[in-house]
């Protein structure tokens, strides 16, 4: 019989891809959703994308809450945690965001290591490891990084990330298990959208299409493709790098960039895109009024490196280029309508 994976967050960007991926490749997925009322999306979406959903099953978990999680590790040869809260716009309550990713960590790591699994493989971010007080943005990042979350660039996502982050890695250690605990730490992640969802990271390519934004700021958003980041999630699960944190980013690409590419792939939309870049003054003095940009300040300014060689050893090639990338999510955005 093949083997079983719990995905996590299946109903996500990601977690559709990891699901698709495994499905295709021959193993059982289990898949979990806050509400089994999706389950029938998911299934349906799988499907429309070649999966064979004989080996698809679904359980409802929490991650604020206990129930099921020792359950639904029964027969899991592997665990994809991949469900964490991801948002833009900053809630009043940075708790809203560090709870349940901090809490989910603790329920998905503690039933798997309680359990027969074998190796865990959490998504993580590189906000854990960019936001530091003292390492300029002209050095490269590693896995060795760490954010400080007081911080004044580290905003509630970021800190949520790291602190949940730190938490998994002391539960591998508790329990003697650090070497069956891989940490993938992606930057932000475009590609493919599998449904009419956007989830998070599309939602800026949404706005600059829809013409929302007729100057953006100088900001390089590290980007990786969802298809790379399910690749060596899969590849971490079976071959090793048991212990290790992967940060992986195919490279920067600045907003007007973005912008600029989607002009000259998609002519039809281009009136609405922006040409205009705006000073760094303008934004931080716009900031003052807008709270979304206010959180979002730290991404300002240059582009921060980071070397992704041990994802790409593992992945066995170089990644999708950051500009593909942001094409491919363009690209669905426009097929499914939503601009």
């Amino acid at each position: 019989m093949a083997d079983t994976v719990l995905v996590t967050g299946v109903s996500g960007f990601l977690g559709g891809h990891v699901a698709l991926q495994l499905l295709k490749e021959g193993y059982q997925v289990r898949g979990s959703v806050r509400d089994l009322k999706r389950s029938d999306k998911v299934r349906d979406t799988m499907a429309r994308h070649g999966a064979d959903t004989k080996g698809l099953e679904f359980v409802a978990l929490d991650l604020l809450r206990d129930e099921g999680w020792q359950e639904a590790m029964k027969g899991v040869r592997y665990v994809q945690h991949i469900a964490s809260p991801f948002v833009i716009s900053m809630p009043k309550d940075p708790q809203e965001l560090i709870r349940p990713a901090v809490q989910g960590n603790e329920r998905a790591l503690g039933a798997a290591f309680a359990s027969e699994v074998e190796h865990v493989v959490v998504t993580s971010s590189m906000a854990a490891i960019m936001y530091r007080h003292a390492k300029p943005r002209s050095e490269t990042f590693t896995g060795e990084d760490w954010t400080e979350t007081d911080s004044p660039l580290a905003n509630a996502y970021i800190r949520s990330k790291t602190l949940s982050e730190r938490r998994a890695w002391e539960i591998a250690e508790e329990a003697g298990r650090r070497d069956d605990l891989t940490m993938v730490n992606p930057a932000g992640i475009y590609g493919p959208l599998l449904d009419e969802d956007p989830g998070t990271s599309a939602l800026l390519l949404i706005r600059l299409l829809r013409g929302e934004m007729p100057g953006v700021p100088r900001m390089i958003i590290p980007a990786i493709d969802a298809r790379d980041v399910t690749k060596v999630h899969i590849e971490a699960m079976r071959n090793g790098a048991g212990g290790k944190r992967l940060p992986m980013s195919a490279g920067g690409i600045s907003v007007l960039e973005m912008a600029q590419a989607m002009r000259e792939t998609f002519p039809e939309n281009a009136k609405k895109l922006p040409k205009l870049q705006l000073p760094d003054w303008f934004v931080r003095f716009y900031a003052l009024f807008d709270k979304d940009v206010r959180d979002n300040l730290a991404e300002l300014g240059p582009e921060r490196k980071i070397d992704a060689s041990g994802a790409r050893a593992l992945l066995g090639r170089d990644f999708i280029s950051a500009k593909e990338s942001v094409l491919a999510t363009a690209e669905t955005i426009i097929d499914q309508k939503l601009v």
